[in-house]
């Protein structure tokens, strides 16, 4: 459980100093997962179980509208948390899916578990408030990024934070991230690779 929990508990650290209590606590609230390429951790029309934080691999989540097309709103690589914060708190089915795009291994924060962690250390609101934060101002960016910056802007902006995705994420999906085709953003590939 130690080894599994180490990157949880040094991101949790750049925000808060934890007594050897809290830090046990901590490490003990969470289930482990070590999840197989393409396998659904999350579906659509199911609620949330709790807040996941990738430890390996990558996880995608999106949003499967009524023509059956699949919308990529997330992606989740080492160190990132991901969830439906909203069918978590409400209660209610999650519209998104969340799947694993390689073999994953994943922290499993059940609200149960976040509810009793937030309770018995009430300072760890602080790291949760400063992630939820952060969460907000990037989807925020991302807005503006869709709203303002040309296809290969955003993409250019996509591979400054995702530098690795492209090795083994489908061109779709990251097509999709971005709001154009498939087709669409291999004339941007390979007009940047004549450059």
């Amino acid at each position: 459980m130690l080894r599994q929990t180490d990157s949880l508990v040094r991101a949790v650290r750049k925000h808060l100093d934890l007594t050897p209590e809290e830090e046990n606590f901590l490490r003990n609230a969470f289930q482990i997962q070590s999840v197989p390429r393409g396998e659904v951790i999350e579906a659509s029309g199911e609620p949330t179980r709790g807040l996941m934080y990738v430890t390996s691999g990558c996880l995608m989540t999106y949003y499967t509208d009524k023509k059956g097309d699949d919308h990529v709103t997330y992606f989740a690589t080492a160190g990132w948390w991901t969830g439906d914060l909203h069918s978590l708190t409400a209660d209610e089915p999650s519209i998104y899916t969340t799947r694993t795009l390689v073999d994953s291994e994943l922290l499993m924060l059940t609200n149960a578990s976040l509810n009793q962690l937030l309770e018995r250390y009430p300072r760890f609101e602080r790291y949760f408030r400063i992630i939820f934060q952060n969460s907000l101002v990037s989807h925020q960016h991302r807005i503006i990024q869709n709203y303002s910056y040309t296809a290969q802007e955003r993409y250019e902006s996509f591979r400054e934070r995702f530098p690795t995705l492209e090795q083994y994420v489908p061109l779709k999906y990251i097509a999709s991230y971005l709001g154009m085709t498939p087709e669409f953003l291999s004339k941007i590939r390979r007009r940047m690779a004549k450059r």
